[in-house]
């Protein structure tokens, strides 16, 4: 859909969809910042995507559209897109780095060149001189050339001392940059492309080792229950709570990410069932021990309940399939009362 933007941006139709944007953001009382504009854009190209949905669900809640609002959501759903602006930016500053570098060295390679022949010269003369004037002239003219070769050094070496330091700067920039873009914006969790990368990774990494790789689908008990009794913001409120309860118990070599909606995912490599099954139902247990409050009220949400499901990857499976059997076992934990683990490997055998 983004690509289908793009295209229309540049296509007879650009104009029209711009007037249609602004007056959608002036109808729904939104700022047209650059941020805004971009999101109503992908809203109105694909009104039932993933964006068009949440933003259609801020509107009916009449939530205020705050600049951390547009930043949340572009962060959420816009993160290819930022981060390749920021990537181009980066190359800008980069081509200006190694061009001012070039330059600084040319300059040092026509005062080297210039110094040996001066040299060669000064060779050629000192047979010649004639008396001490002679010689203090010749010596002069040395300890000039000397003196400017030293000068255009120390400028190089100090211009090539503050490309380095901007480059480490620019590096460090993009390694956050990237780490953003592989962030949930809400939970802090690892996201959903950042999670399939990492599932990948892990598949790759038991063949090549032939350890142990479980994948855990773990889903929030009646949800919606939340969200339509105390609002969408309390409802953010349970996904940081629960996300944060995940994140302690993830901890390298193990990786938790949001999936989607109120579904977390949990890789754990080189660990057994047994180990895996405990950690899930000790995440259960906290998350539920604990009766939150609604934070603008203080009313008693009640307790929060996970289901999960975990399976172990057989040999040469596909991220996919373990994917699939892991979810499969949430689905019985589901339809078995909730609050719940269950082993997609109970299940196959079951079969």
């Amino acid at each position: 859909m983004r690509a289908q933007v793009e295209t229309t941006l540049r296509g007879p139709d650009s104009y029209g969809l711009a007037r249609r944007v602004v007056d959608e953001m002036q109808a729904a009382n939104v700022w047209p910042t650059p941020v805004n504009f971009e999101l109503w854009l992908h809203y109105l190209g694909d009104p039932e995507g993933p964006l068009g949905r949440e933003i259609q669900r801020l509107l009916a809640a009449q939530e205020p559209f705050t600049d951390a609002t547009s930043e949340m959501l572009a962060a959420e759903y816009l993160p290819r897109g930022r981060l390749s602006e920021e990537i181009r930016d980066a190359g800008r500053v980069l081509d200006r780095e190694l061009a001012s570098v070039a330059d600084a060295i040319s300059k040092a390679h026509k005062s080297q060149s210039a110094y040996g022949d001066t040299l060669a010269d000064a060779s050629a003369v000192i047979e010649k001189v004639e008396g001490p004037d002679g010689l203090k002239t010749l010596v002069t003219t040395l300890t000039t050339a000397t003196r400017k070769v030293q000068n255009e050094n120390a400028a190089l070496e100090k211009k090539l001392e503050t490309s380095t330091r901007e480059v480490a700067k620019l590096r460090e920039h993009l390694e956050q940059v990237r780490r953003d873009a592989m962030t949930d914006a809400l939970t802090n969790l690892a996201n959903r492309k950042a999670f399939d990368e990492h599932l990948s990774a892990a598949c790759e990494a038991e063949d090549a080792d032939s350890k142990s790789l479980t994948l855990a689908v773990i889903d929030i008990d009646h949800f919606k229950r939340f969200n339509d009794t105390w609002g969408h913001q309390t409802g953010d409120q349970v996904l940081r709570y629960v996300a944060s309860v995940l994140a302690r118990v993830a901890r390298q070599p193990r990786i938790a990410a949001r999936y989607g909606g109120e579904e977390f995912a949990m890789i754990f490599p080189s660990e057994n069932a047994g180990t895996v099954e405990a950690a899930l139902n000790a995440v259960r247990h906290e998350i539920a021990s604990r009766a939150l409050r609604r934070r603008s009220t203080n009313d008693e949400l009640g307790a929060v309940t996970i289901s999960a499901g975990f399976a172990q990857r057989k040999r040469g499976e596909s991220a996919s399939a373990l994917l699939e059997r892991a979810d499969a076992a949430l689905y019985v934990s589901k339809r078995s009362g909730r609050n719940q683990v269950t082993a997609a490997d109970v299940l196959d055998k079951a079969a």
